[in-house]
């Protein structure tokens, strides 16, 4: 259009040019101009193309803590909500970890005959609130590091007196106090009593509380906005994803006691894509039948020891040291794994993950089993 424009501007000019010689020659002579002046009209000064510039898409909006696509950015506008769940196999089966967006595997606190211990979970719900949750158990200080980067109400049954201290000294990053006792009445919680159990005459309830998440989210006036940031590095779209260019991953075992075979293990299932878990037992089955499976791995290694980190009454608990530290991290996705280093400032500080090479971690969406394994600890992959 600009070259049409252009040309028709100057087929005008010359128009212009000729109808004046023309009333000169009309006149019977010829007009003199100045010394030193030209004829010729001025070019016009072309008019510049206007420059177009385009902003890259915005990232799409997604669940916090899952990374999935989400549609409606008010629907996570509620606090997300952990509840504290035990994994050792007289406790087994469970109910509604499927449904987490994250689940932490931590030290359980108590030591066998062995001198060792088990697991406990930590299952994280955001994106998606079950009915149920259970059986529920107590509170370990590493919820406060791990929870407090986006905050959380968590369901629980209470803990040793310097973890309570401790969890309250950090109450604007998490919501501990909302516990069986201090919630009767309000229905978030219940008891299955085909899980009531009596040793010796005295009724334990142990394995029988059950925590309904969406209801316990009512009872606290915290974190009512939900996650304002995501937790982990997703990726926004699969290529990125860091696994795209790692190395074989069909099967992830990770140990968790010294001397012995108990190992937490993944093996991945090309038809659903996603890892299925097994405890050292046997598979990991939810009460409903359904097996345990995940779409990410994250093995975060750290220091582990009992110890006791805050003044207040009790003794020493299972410590994970990811406070102002720095350690090593295995990531699995779709069959395959990198592996990197990892820092985490301040309690309410995020993770920070770069891969082996260089670069940042990017994960992939999905619900994601972070396994909180000992500093040293061989994880196996194959």
């Amino acid at each position: 259009m600009e070259s049409f424009d252009r040309r028709t501007l100057l087929l005008g000019l010359i128009g212009v040019a000729g109808v004046g010689g023309a009333l000169e020659g009309c006149s019977g002579g010829s007009a003199e101009r100045p010394a030193g002046t030209s004829s010729a009209l001025p070019s016009p000064t072309p008019t510049p193309a206007p420059v177009t510039t385009s902003s890259p898409p915005a990232p799409a909006a997604r669940w916090p803590l899952s990374g999935a696509l989400l549609t409606d950015e008010a629907a996570a506008r509620h606090p997300a909500v952990a509840v504290k769940v035990p994994d050792n196999v007289r406790e087994h089966p469970q109910v509604g970890l499927d449904k987490a967006d994250i689940v932490f595997v931590e030290l359980d606190g108590y030591r066998d005959a062995s001198g060792y211990s088990g697991t406990r979970l930590m299952p994280v719900f955001h994106s998606r609130m079950p009915d149920g949750v259970a059986p529920v158990r107590s509170l370990r200080p590493v919820d406060v590091p791990l929870l407090a980067p986006f905050g959380a109400v968590v369901g629980n049954t209470g803990a040793t007196g310097w973890v309570l201290d401790y969890v309250e000294h950090n109450r604007k990053y998490l919501d501990g106090s909302r516990t069986y006792l201090a919630t009767k009445g309000t229905g978030a919680y219940s008891i299955d009593r085909s899980r009531v159990r009596v040793y010796q005459g005295v009724t334990y309830y142990d394995r029988a509380v059950v925590c309904h998440p969406a209801v316990l989210a009512k009872q606290s006036r915290s974190f009512a906005e939900g996650p304002q940031k995501a937790y982990f590095p997703f990726a926004e779209t699969d290529a990125e994803v860091s696994t795209a260019a790692g190395k074989q991953a069909v099967t992830v075992s990770v140990p968790w006691k010294r001397g012995h075979t108990y190992d937490m293990s993944y093996r991945y299932d090309d038809a659903s894509g996603r890892y299925l878990r097994s405890m050292p037992w046997g598979k990991h089955v939810l009460k409903n039948g359904t097996r345990v499976a995940t779409d990410n791995i994250l093995v975060i290694r750290a220091t582990q020891e009992y110890t006791k980190i805050y003044p207040g009454r009790g003794g020493a608990e299972p410590v994970h040291g990811i406070i102002d530290a720095k350690g090593t991290f295995v990531y699995a996705h779709g069959g395959r794994a990198v592996t990197g280093t990892w820092t985490k400032g301040a309690v309410q500080e995020r993770f920070r993950f770069t891969v082996d090479g260089g670069g940042p971690l990017l994960m992939a969406p999905g619900q994601t089993y972070v396994e909180l394994a000992r500093k040293d600890a061989d994880v196996r992959i194959a």
